[in-house]
C-alpha cells in the first residue's frame, strides 16, 4: 500500500524559511520521480518542484525558481523541499506526490499517488 505523508509545514514570517517533508512508503521509492504541488484557497493546484529518481534531475515552477529546492534521500525514502524567502503567496497547502516514471515532470497527471498535504502560512 503505498502511502505519503508530508511533515514540516507551520506558519513562518515572510523573508523566512521552511522546510518539509515527504515519507514514502509501500513502493519501490528509489525508482520513481517525485513532485511537489501547492494549494492555495480558492486556487487550482500549481506544481512546485519535482525530482528524478536519483535527483540528478530537478524542475521547479516558475513562482518558486531561485527561493525553493527539492532534494531526495533514497536511503530514507524521503524527499524534502527546502522553502527560502518565503512570501505570504507562498501560503498553501503543499502535497507530494509520486510520478509514474522516473522522469520528473509539472503534470500532475503524471503522478498516481498523493500524500494528503501539510499546511504552510506565510503571514507579512
Amino acid at each position: 500500500q503505498v502511502q505519503l505523508v508530508e511533515s514540516g509545514g507551520g506558519l513562518v514570517r515572510a523573508g523566512g524559511s521552511l522546510r518539509v517533508s515527504c515519507a514514502a512508503s509501500g513502493f519501490a521509492f528509489s525508482r520513481y520521480a517525485m513532485g511537489w504541488f501547492r494549494q492555495a484557497p480558492g486556487k487550482d493546484r500549481e506544481f512546485v518542484a519535482a525530482i528524478s529518481w536519483g535527483a540528478a534531475i530537478t524542475l521547479y515552477g516558475d513562482s518558486v525558481k531561485g527561493r525553493f529546492t527539492i532534494s531526495r534521500d533514497n536511503a530514507k525514502n524521503t524527499v524534502y523541499l527546502r522553502m527560502d524567502s518565503l512570501k505570504p503567496e507562498d501560503t498553501a497547502v503543499y502535497y507530494c506526490a509520486k510520478a509514474r516514471t522516473t522522469a520528473p515532470t509539472g503534470d500532475e497527471r503524471r503522478y498516481d499517488y498523493w500524500g494528503q498535504g501539510t499546511q504552510v502560512t506565510v503571514s507579512s
